[in-house]
């Protein structure tokens, strides 16, 4: 009967094995590693790859220009809230200190927590009537875009609801127009105020008032043409609330032309006395 056990290979005259070869892996069975791929397939493997990690090149760049418009309406609108604030002219006012149409930015750190100064350019919301009512502003397609670029602070107010005038009494101050010589008096001390528009002698208007604790009183720096404190003094005495003050005017940023930093001319003020 035959043999159940293999027959031992002879040895063949070259001294060479008869067991047929066997590739040799790069991994010892059992190390838990793979067998290493052709070199086509990881071609095809890594171009899939690096095409994940790159991308669709424009879907990065809106990406990116997403997250630039996001961050700058977050910062303007925290600027706007917390720090400055931009607003348009419409009268003259205040000429030539400030023309109709320029823009300016407001420093809402003053009256609080910095303190507001005589000569202070200030914006200060109509609270009293001074202003005839906003007629209804037409709606268009595009309000709401106005409306919200508004609201986050990269367009001025435009609302015709505020009004910009110099601060002349802060609380206490008693002033007076005029003297013998034409010029106002505060405390006792008259001013020479050097930054009344000179294209018009102004007239004089004649008026005695201490100003109450938690206002202050405002006119306009061209004289002849503002309906400031002087034109409504049968509404509160013609005084503004510190409370409704929305800040001081601190630059003017457009036109480019007329760019520049406003002034509150410290040297009228610096001879006259505290308030008793």
């Amino acid at each position: 009967m035959p043999e159940n056990h293999a027959r031992n290979p002879e040895p063949r005259h070259d001294g060479a094995s008869e067991e047929p070869a066997v590739p040799v892996s790069s991994s010892a069975p059992g190390d838990g590693t793979e067998p290493e791929a052709p070199a086509g397939r990881r071609s095809r493997a890594g171009s899939k790859a690096a095409g994940k990690s790159a991308g669709n090149p424009f879907l990065g760049w809106l990406k990116e220009i997403a997250t630039v418009v996001v961050i700058a309406v977050v910062l303007s609108f925290l600027i706007k809230t917390f720090l400055f604030r931009a607003f348009f002219i419409p009268s003259e006012s205040m000429v030539n200190t400030l023309d109709v149409d320029d823009r300016i930015f407001v420093n809402l750190l003053v009256p609080e927590p910095f303190a507001l100064s005589r000569g202070d350019v200030v914006v200060f919301r109509d609270t009293k009537g001074w202003l005839p009512p906003a007629p209804a502003k037409a709606q268009g397609p595009f309000t709401w875009v106005q409306d919200g670029l508004t609201f986050v602070g990269l367009l001025p107010d435009n609302s015709e609801q505020h009004l910009v005038k110099r601060v002349i009494g802060l609380p206490g101050d008693h002033v007076v127009c005029c003297d013998t010589g034409g010029k106002l008096t505060i405390n006792g001390t008259a001013i020479d105020e050097t930054y009344i528009n000179p294209a018009e002698v102004p007239q004089v208007r004649n008026f005695d008032v201490t100003v109450p604790e938690g206002k202050v009183w405002v006119m306009g720096d061209n004289r002849n043409h503002s309906a400031d404190s002087r034109a409504h003094m049968e509404t509160d005495g013609g005084f503004v609330d510190l409370k409704d003050l929305e800040g001081k005017a601190a630059v003017i940023a457009w036109p480019l032309n007329r760019i520049k930093t406003l002034d509150n001319y410290p040297d009228v003020f610096k001879s006259v006395p505290a308030a008793r």
